[in-house]
């Protein structure tokens, strides 16, 4: 990009970097591309743009003519997916490294819809042109071996053959440049659902650097912004981080879309881009990423579907040499895939009768009663059989003090257990992914003192 040495043109250019930087960075912290940019937007389209900005588009997806329109404009028809990578790159280190996150972002310029999908590093799958591993290696192994286009390269293209679906574009970002950006923009506020206790927080010597976290509104600094998203050792493992991730992509959402924080981005923007540019790799050129954003930013936010595939759709394995690891559930994750990538197709869209899913399943299931409630197991037991659902079990659970009733699944049926939620009218949180995959019964509903039972109990 050239730079112009007038006041006028200096001042766009510092706009279009920071516009440019946002959505970069933002595609980590959130959707941000598909909400920030009308706030960015509203602060440059009233200058006129510099000639030359633009840079070829051979696929003709990107029109701009500064004289009747002062930012380009996104003109193609297709879906467009993009890989989102972070990577754990130390200052000491020279790579290669492997992915600590792994997200797709889409948006359908046709339907005006957008979506993101978190995927869990620890999936096991096959790599293209390698044998089977961690998803986060396929980034690693594209850096050791010179893969064509690098890591990154080679993750999007795994994506790609695991997924079934397209990887249009790929940007990477370090951890580093995520600290100093949640820094600038006055840190983000959060609500921790629970606390956090990690005294196995790695340092960046090897070491340990113990984490604490008290449930409830925190206000995060950059480095403790990183830690909430990064640590595994706390409520829901690798899927409540994949989750915690949305939620700081969303915090750093809300903090830099307001009004009085884009100007100070704005004054800020050379420096910011210098800070960035060493620390985000994307095959985005910088026309097409404000088109995008553009675009993005007319999507309607009741548009947007949020999915991780977590428990629901994966299943602990240890392999031979006792790698703790994710295999996925193909086809609970094809239709997650659809629901996110398919324009039509409703959330957790189901092919084919319940009546047959079920059967197909054929999940032996016991009901458990985790409360004080006498008999409502049984209760409980006799309404889903009178809705076609075989029940192996009745009995107490460990204990009566549930508050939360839970659908937990221990061999991968989670079609069964996602009916049983709608049956009971229980959160779709209910439903949690068991450790024994060698439990007696493939499907454990314990009721809590949360389920209001269709029927009453018999007076005593």
């Amino acid at each position: 990009m050239r730079r112009s040495t007038s006041g006028n043109s200096n001042s766009i250019i510092q706009r279009l970097f920071t516009a440019g930087l946002i959505v970069v960075f933002l595609t980590v912290a959130a959707m941000a591309g598909l909400f920030v940019f009308d706030q960015v937007r509203q602060l440059i389209a009233a200058s006129d743009v510099l000639p030359g900005l633009q840079e070829p588009d051979a696929a003709n997806e990107v029109e701009w003519n500064p004289q009747k329109d002062p930012l380009p404009v996104w003109k193609g028809t297709e879906r467009v997916n993009i890989l989102v990578m972070g990577i754990d790159q130390r200052e000491h280190e020279q790579g290669p490294w492997r992915t600590d996150t792994m997200l797709v972002l889409t948006i359908d310029p046709v339907s005006m819809t957008g979506g993101m999908l978190s995927i869990p590093r620890d999936l096991w799958v096959p790599i293209p042109g390698y044998e089977e591993g961690r998803i986060n290696t396929a980034h690693y192994l594209g850096d050791l071996y010179d893969y064509p286009g690098g890591g990154s390269a080679l993750a999007a293209k795994t994506v790609q053959y695991n997924l079934g679906v397209h990887i249009h574009h790929y940007a990477r970002v370090n951890f580093t440049a995520f600290e100093e950006v949640v820094d600038r923009i006055g840190g983000i506020d959060i609500y921790v659902e629970e606390e956090i206790n990690d005294p196995y927080y790695p340092d960046e010597s090897y070491g340990y650097d113990p984490l604490y976290i008290s449930a409830g509104w925190q206000h995060f600094d950059g480095e403790t912004a990183l830690k909430y998203a990064r640590t595994r050792h706390s409520e829901g493992g690798d899927f409540g981080r994949a989750r915690r991730q949305q939620e700081v992509m969303m915090a750093v959402f809300e903090q830099v879309t307001r009004l009085d924080i884009l100007p100070q981005l704005a004054s800020q923007s050379p420096e910011l881009w210098q800070m960035l540019e060493g620390s985000v790799v994307t095959d985005l050129t910088l026309d097409k990423i404000i088109a995008l954003a553009r675009l993005a930013s007319k999507v309607k936010p009741d548009d947007i579907r949020y999915a991780v595939i977590d428990e629901h759709y994966t299943q602990f394995w240890e392999t031979p040499d006792g790698q703790q690891v994710l295999i996925p559930l193909r086809d609970g994750i094809r239709e997650l895939r659809d629901s996110i990538f398919t324009t039509d197709a409703p959330l957790l869209e189901q092919e084919g009768e319940p009546a047959a899913r079920l059967a197909a399943e054929a999940a032996s299931i016991e009901v458990l009663n985790g409360t004080m409630t006498e008999g409502l197991a049984g209760l409980t037991a006799e309404y889903l059989q009178q809705q076609g659902i075989q029940i192996t079990n009745i009995s107490n659970a460990d204990r009566t003090d549930y508050v939360d009733s839970l659908v937990i699944v221990y061999t991968g049926k989670t079609y069964t257990a996602e009916y049983l939620v709608g049956l009971l009218n229980l959160p779709p949180t209910a439903v949690v992914h068991g450790s024994d995959p060698n439990s007696e019964y493939d499907i454990s509903v314990i009721l809590g003192s949360d389920y209001q039972s269709t029927e009453e109990p018999p007076e005593q």
